[in-house]
């Protein structure tokens, strides 16, 4: 018998595989460059949702020292946060890495197609 009550439970899980799908089948099955882009920072999304899913603890707080003590258990971790924060940055060197490539591609050929420039290369 399904427990149905564990999948409702385990939603934003779902939700980064399907993510991971959706990226994954574009980067493979589009033929346009930018759209290739896109499909990676799709699947870069979806990795973030997930690490960032499994470093959530509830009812934490943020590992701030207060002036009362505070039992360490109740603090929130904050390497998942610090290494999404670090991914998104180099994501985004990636991506302007890639656009200004594609840039270059499209003067040199006339076109993102990438079996057109697999033919003409």
């Amino acid at each position: 018998m399904v427990n149905l009550e564990f999948y409702l439970q385990h939603y934003n899980y779902w939700i980064s595989v399907l993510l991971f799908m959706i990226g994954l089948y574009t980067m493979i099955a589009k033929k346009n460059l930018i759209k290739k882009f896109l499909g990676l920072n799709i699947v870069d999304t979806s990795i973030y949702l997930f690490f960032i899913s499994m470093g959530d603890k509830s009812k934490a707080i943020a590992p701030i020292i207060h002036g009362e003590h505070v039992d360490p258990t109740h603090y929130s971790n904050p390497l998942p946060s610090v290494l999404i924060l670090t991914a998104i940055v180099v994501a985004i060197g990636l991506t302007a890495t890639a656009l200004s490539l594609s840039i270059r591609i499209y003067e040199e050929y006339g076109t993102l197609n990438s079996e057109k420039i697999e033919e003409l290369w």
